[in-house]
């Protein structure tokens, strides 16, 4: 594949997670779902990146916040947003909603929505590969919360020692349900943490999905040929936020950050930017294509993401 077509295939991909999102987003609005749904808008690059580097027969480990991953990996969109209604003819059957949301036939073997579950779960399949000796890479998304629990240390001890080729992904949005991480917790060098475990580190933005998708198969080509575990962080931002007047900011309203649930300020319609800037996966797309195909592979997406809900 060569670069252009690289470079408009992750376009696609980020733009097709994004219009999903947002129409997940308007059936929270109207209620449909019974359960939690914990919206992935602005980490649509890294999931696009993940799904275009993972080879046949790599595994995908996720968390509670794993739409963004699912729409990457499953064709039907339609079976997915079904799972959310807990339909019996959903991805799974109804059985696993939102935040438990696995497709073993797409490489996502498991979900938690219990948080740092899916670490040691991981280290359990990459242990597996490797006693198969099957050149599979083990991918396992965390987050800035989940990595304060002792199952991100525990885990990566163990990958180090047991020599496992698994790419752990830090989605680092700064934010827990209601607080952002100076109002939690010490700051956590994580750098310095892979390091004394002599495990390869690597941080790159979480807006550009094709630079994601550059260092991503760079990471699993060393995690692969050297059998290692690597660490990359992610930091990127969780759009779909709003303002509410408050008095004691007058000027903007106080910053209201969802941890779940419809995002008033996100809407399905025009060009699916939500913010114009390099923190919006969307907005980045620019770089690689031009406002005309860009807008042109929107409406067809829409259209194709409707038919799979009719």
């Amino acid at each position: 594949m060569t670069a252009a077509m690289t470079q408009r295939a992750l376009s696609r991909q980020v733009l097709r997670i994004r219009i999903a999102q947002l129409l997940v987003n308007e059936g929270l609005k109207r209620n449909e779902f019974k359960i939690p749904i914990h919206l992935a808008l602005g980490h649509e690059a890294i999931a696009a990146a993940v799904d275009h580097v993972m080879q046949e027969g790599d595994q995908l480990l996720l968390t509670h916040r794993n739409i963004h991953y699912n729409i990457a990996r499953c064709a039907d969109f339609g079976a997915e947003y079904r799972e959310y209604r807990l339909s019996p003819d959903g991805l799974a059957g109804g059985r696993l909603g939102s935040m438990n949301l696995s497709a073993p036939e797409q490489g996502v073997p498991y979900a938690s929505s219990i948080l740092g579950n899916n670490l040691p779960v991981a280290a359990g399949i990459a242990l597996a590969e490797r006693v198969e000796d099957s050149g599979h890479v083990t991918f396992v998304v965390t987050g800035d919360g989940a990595m304060e629990e002792g199952a991100f240390y525990e885990s990566l001890l163990f990958m180090k020692s047991a020599g496992l080729a698994a790419i752990v992904i830090v989605e680092n949005n700064g934010w827990s349900l209601a607080t952002d991480v100076q109002q939690r917790r010490c700051d956590i060098d994580l750098a310095a943490l892979a390091g004394s475990l002599s495990v390869p580190y690597r941080e790159f933005a979480g807006g550009d999905a094709v630079a994601c998708a550059d260092a991503l198969a760079q990471l699993r080509d060393t995690a692969r040929q050297d059998g290692t575990p690597v660490v990359a962080e992610v930091p990127l931002k969780t759009l779909g936020f709003w303002h509410v007047p408050d008095d004691r900011f007058p000027v903007e309203g106080r910053f209201i950050n969802y941890h779940h649930g419809a995002s008033p300020s996100a809407k399905l319609s025009g060009w699916p930017v939500l913010e114009d800037s390099d923190d919006d996966p969307v907005h980045v797309l620019r770089r690689y294509a031009d406002d005309i195909w860009l807008n042109e592979m929107a409406q067809e997406l829409r259209g194709e993401l409707a038919r799979d809900l009719s």
